[in-house]
């Protein structure tokens, strides 16, 4: 695993991720916890959203941000993309690299937060953020860090659960209002961007995992022209 991945020579594929976090460690102490509470806390089946709009795409550089338990990067990487997979979790990267190592595919594992991990800019033919628990910042860091990852040319695919900005805090400390959502970003785009999708669908749910009780997607495409 790297921490940060060189502008110039992408670090190679590597089995295993590493311990050299880049990030708030609260937000991965979090994370952990949440991991090592179950055993397995996705389906481990690829995001049908990721499926559906990957599917008229030609193979290149791909970012999965918060990549999990692995599952949409190891399909990725076994339909011929160049695989980056960026989690906040050491636990689920270390699943995330078993899988891959029993699927036989190399990934590019970058252990960090989003904002924190000095990605090459303009370097991803797509940036994919299925469901992402990106925290919101005055500065908008996580926003622009997904924007600026994506390549002239290339697509952002930020896919989110419908209806989760407008509730209420929760008792558990769950408060929409320090996540950001697509809304958000589609806010951030210019006239450098195209708009391919930004809509609300039925979600095509893999069985099991934590979140398979949702029923709608909120799906943003959009294709970087320059």
């Amino acid at each position: 695993m790297t921490d940060n991945i060189a502008a110039e020579s992408p670090a190679p594929a590597t089995p295993l991720p590493g311990d050299g976090y880049v990030g708030d460690p609260a937000v991965r102490a979090e994370w952990d916890q949440r991991y090592s509470d179950r055993h397995q806390l996705w389906s481990g089946q690829p995001n049908g959203a990721l499926v559906a709009e990957v599917a008229g795409l030609t193979p290149g550089r791909v970012l999965d941000v918060g990549c999990g338990e692995g599952a949409d990067a190891v399909w990725l990487a076994r339909g011929g993309w160049d695989v980056t997979a960026l989690e906040v979790s050491g636990v689920a990267l270390e699943r995330a690299a078993g899988h891959a190592r029993d699927a036989g595919v190399d990934v590019r594992w970058v252990h960090a937060g989003l904002a924190e991990a000095a990605l090459p800019p303009a370097s991803f033919d797509l940036v994919s953020a299925q469901y992402p628990a990106l925290l919101r910042t005055p500065d908008a860091a996580a926003e622009r860090a997904l924007l600026a990852a994506v390549a002239p040319g290339g697509v952002l695919l930020l896919v989110h659960h419908a209806g989760m900005e407008t509730q209420q805090a929760h008792d558990s400390g769950f408060d929409p209002a320090d996540y950001v959502w697509p809304s958000m970003v589609a806010a951030l785009l210019t006239d450098a961007w195209e708009v391919e999708a930004d809509e609300q669908r039925p979600r095509v749910a893999p069985e099991g995992g934590a979140g398979a009780h949702h029923t709608d997607d909120v799906v943003l495409r959009a294709r970087r022209l320059r």
